[in-house]
């Protein structure tokens, strides 16, 4: 049965493409299908005809007349089944900074996990009324960079949309500065170096491979690392990346000589038995904010740091 639905464009959806919005707001509804309904007039902005390429602005009265069996009618709210712990190292009005655990997942995985660091920023939100989702047409809070399960650390989490638009730019253009501190068995080559190699992923296995010569296959990796302490063949090392890959800190500093203690894909399980420690001394420890151009409304972070206080390994090992 065909049903009018409308839904007023809110400071969130503003600024994107109808066709974006639209795979938002409406997924049920075909790509197809949603280019057929505009040629049809059976979208429409504010009663008139528009384009996959318009663009939306707050108050606008987006119109759609089309098939019911499209609209999601229950707002999502799985994320109310699992816990609202988080560890926040900084929070405004646009932004939060948690400190992830090891062993939590950020996103669902592949075991469809639903104890995620995702669902309890959405909990979290949600119990302080900054996230209602019947109030949402297209926007959820966002994490904006991933570690993996076992890698602790700093998370950048946008709580609307201007923010995660930002955000996501600005990383891409690398200007938020990250620093991990992780331990090393055995000693890097150097005290201080930047080091550069190339990797390869096997998607099958979820291994890379790093080897010194660059191939058609693989990819280049630059590690800047500076070693600040020393004891029993480990290494307290502090790692900088100029490129993200896949596991690169890990396979990295293996392929130097030294990989991390409790890294079991790229370690030495023997030492990691000696020392009981079942995950990766990997941690994303310290983030700075080193924005250039235009900054929005976040352009008040710009030069601010930000350290975890407390990292599990920093002083057990050495």
């Amino acid at each position: 049965m065909i049903v009018l639905k409308e839904y007023i464009i809110n400071k969130n959806d503003s600024g994107q493409r109808i066709d974006k919005f639209l795979q938002k707001a409406v997924p049920r509804l075909p790509q197809n299908l949603m280019y057929k309904y505009l040629r049809l007039k059976r979208i429409k902005i504010n009663n008139k005809k528009c384009e996959i390429s318009t663009r939306l602005s707050e108050g606008d009265i987006l119109s759609l007349y089309i098939n019911d069996e499209f609209f999601d009618n229950n707002p999502e709210t799985e994320f109310l089944s699992v816990s609202a712990d988080l560890n926040v190292i900084y929070e405004d009005e646009n932004i939060i900074l948690i400190d992830k655990k090891n062993g939590l997942v950020v996103h669902e995985d592949d075991e469809n996990t639903a104890d995620t660091l995702i669902n309890r920023l959405k909990h979290y939100l949600y119990d302080k009324g900054e996230y209602v989702p019947e109030n949402e047409n297209s926007f959820a809070p966002s994490l904006c960079n991933r570690l993996d399960r076992n890698t602790g650390g700093i998370v950048i989490a946008a709580k609307n949309a201007e923010s995660l638009r930002i955000l996501n730019q600005k990383i891409k253009d690398r200007e938020i500065e990250k620093k991990y501190l992780c331990i090393t068995v055995g000693y890097p080559p150097k005290d201080e170096d930047t080091a550069t190699a190339y990797l390869e992923k096997n998607s099958d296995s979820n291994t890379v491979t790093v080897t010194s010569k660059k191939t058609n296959c693989n990819k280049t990796i630059v590690t800047k690392y500076k070693v600040l302490k020393k004891k029993n063949n480990l290494a307290l090392v502090e790692v900088e990346l100029k490129t993200g890959r896949t596991h690169q800190i890990r396979a990295h500093m293996a392929y130097l000589g030294c990989p991390l203690l409790g890294d079991g894909k790229y370690g030495i399980n023997k030492v990691n038995k000696e020392y009981n420690v079942k995950t990766q001394a990997l941690y994303s420890y310290k983030l700075k904010f080193t924005f250039k151009g235009d900054n929005g409304c976040l352009d008040y972070l710009n030069n601010r740091e930000f350290t975890v206080k407390n990292v599990w390994f920093a002083d057990k090992f050495i």
